[in-house]
């Protein structure tokens, strides 16, 4: 690959976050200077080289001053809310008005205009807007984050979802953060490419719940129910009708097999395997 231009500038959002702080550690770890666009910059995390700026996705001016001269920009996907793709297209046109350089945009597999997952119709959305805006792009499309499958344990051990039989390739958030370290060091050679980034297998629920017994030594099952089911079930949270659909609709795109595909993206992005589900959970992978 070509080496890295002098006085190339690099921008990361989401460095508060699990993936953005990755990705913003590895860059300073190779000793590149980035401006960390944050709604509050005192939560960016305290890197050599890093200078950390206020920039909420919707706040243009902060946006456009952040981001004016920069080479290369690392877009997060903003926080699960209502207005999320609005927030989205906000951020690329101040990135426009910027003189931004390529983004590189975390998205998600199968994003679709009829996405069973709700949410991958915002990133489709979000991906049609970044192409028509002449930006030079790298769409980093992300299963299913296998960090997270512990997270859909019951308090009983229980995983719940209609998810039936249906498979996911879950992926590690390191491996993501690898992959999007290399494509920002690099991205003349990425552009308008789109990387469905996966795990090495794609599982079923019975299988993840297997990979977490054993990873854990708690007996963890999985329970299947109906879509009527697990609106009922998850009702009692009292969260919006959108994020309700969103919880559900996870297990529903697994159903439908959208979520199944395996493919080599982590390891022609990083050179090294995709890491597995149980290598994950028992904290194989680098933090």
């Amino acid at each position: 690959m070509s080496s890295l231009p002098p006085d190339t500038t690099f921008a990361v959002t989401g460095s508060t976050g699990r993936l953005g702080g990755r990705v913003a550690r590895r860059l300073a770890a190779e000793g590149i200077a980035q401006t960390l666009v944050a709604r509050d910059p005192a939560r960016a995390p305290r890197l050599p080289g890093a200078t950390a700026v206020p920039g909420a996705y919707g706040d243009h001016d902060d946006i456009v001053r952040a981001l004016t001269g920069v080479d290369r920009v690392l877009m997060v996907s903003a926080s699960e809310t209502a207005d999320r793709v609005d927030q989205h297209r906000a951020f690329v046109d101040a990135a426009v008005e910027a003189g931004a350089g390529h983004l590189v945009y975390v998205s998600f597999c199968g994003a679709a205009p009829d996405a069973t997952f709700t949410l991958a119709r915002d990133h489709w959305h979000t991906e049609r807007h970044i192409r028509a805006s002449g930006l030079p792009f790298t769409f980093l499309r992300d299963n299913l984050y296998a960090d997270f499958m512990p997270g859909l344990v019951g308090a009983d051990g229980v995983i719940r979802g209609p998810a039936g039989q249906g498979r996911a390739a879950v992926v590690a958030q390191d491996d993501i953060a690898d992959a999007a370290t290399t494509v920002l060091r690099h991205a003349p050679e990425h552009g308008g490419a789109t990387y469905d980034l996966t795990g090495p297998q794609a599982l079923t629920l019975d299988e993840i719940a297997a990979v977490l017994s054993a990873a854990t030594g708690r007996e963890i099952t999985y329970r299947p129910e109906t879509v009527e089911e697990a609106y009922r079930t998850r009702a009692p949270y009292g969260a919006p009708e959108w994020q309700l659909d969103a919880w559900v609709s996870t297990y529903t795109a697994v159903a439908a097999g959208e979520l199944a595909e395996v493919t080599d993206c982590v390891t022609r992005l990083t050179g090294r395997p995709a890491t597995p589900l149980g290598e994950v959970v028992r904290g194989g992978a680098d933090d």
